[in-house]
């Protein structure tokens, strides 16, 4: 038999254990859940490639998908923020560059960082991004309008996924927000 303090020891270790789990699990938790989404597509979370070239099936030569371009800007970062082209017509497998336009209408510097989002949430792990503005900050000078490109593909496996059938049009959204670190880099 454990005496009352050999007990309370015991009990002690095991709760300080499970805080320590707990804490563990909850610093862990959103890199996990990036890592989750990124290699399933969930919740519309696109594919980041290096180009390859990939066979096409005789469906893939055929199929066609509309994808539609979405931009919003976080209110407390003054950016105009908009796509060159509202949408664009493209063949599953063929890589497509589509460039949006950002002005920085303050008058101080500003950095700004891209979260993107892919609509219907299926269409998210067949469309990959090789270049975009979005993997790395954004500083703008007062004043300033650049051109940030993005090149992509939907992926030709879209078409022999009978769960993806139905997927005829596709929206690439981007919110800018302020970046948490508004120091300036130097590219």
């Amino acid at each position: 038999m454990m005496r009352p303090q050999g007990r309370n020891a015991l009990l002690l270790s095991l709760l300080l254990l499970s805080v320590l789990a707990m804490v563990g699990a909850a610093y862990a938790s959103v890199p996990l859940y990036r890592a989750f989404c990124r290699a399933t597509g969930y919740g519309g979370t696109t594919q980041r490639v290096v180009l390859a070239e990939s066979p096409a099936s005789p469906r893939t030569r055929e199929r066609w998908v509309t994808v539609s371009f979405d931009s919003n800007v976080d209110p407390g970062l003054p950016w105009d923020f908009a796509p060159e082209a509202k949408s664009l017509r493209v063949k599953l497998g063929d890589v497509t560059l589509v460039d949006f336009h950002a002005r920085n209408r303050s008058g101080q510097t500003l950095v700004g960082t891209a979260s993107f989002n892919v609509q219907p949430d299926k269409a998210g792990s067949y469309f990959d991004k090789v270049q975009c503005f979005c993997f790395t900050r954004q500083t703008l000078k007062p004043g300033e309008a650049v051109e940030l490109p993005v090149q992509f593909f939907v992926d030709p496996a879209l078409a022999d996924d009978p769960q993806a059938d139905d997927v005829q049009n596709i929206t690439l959204s981007y919110t800018f927000f302020p970046a948490k670190d508004q120091t300036a880099r130097s590219p």
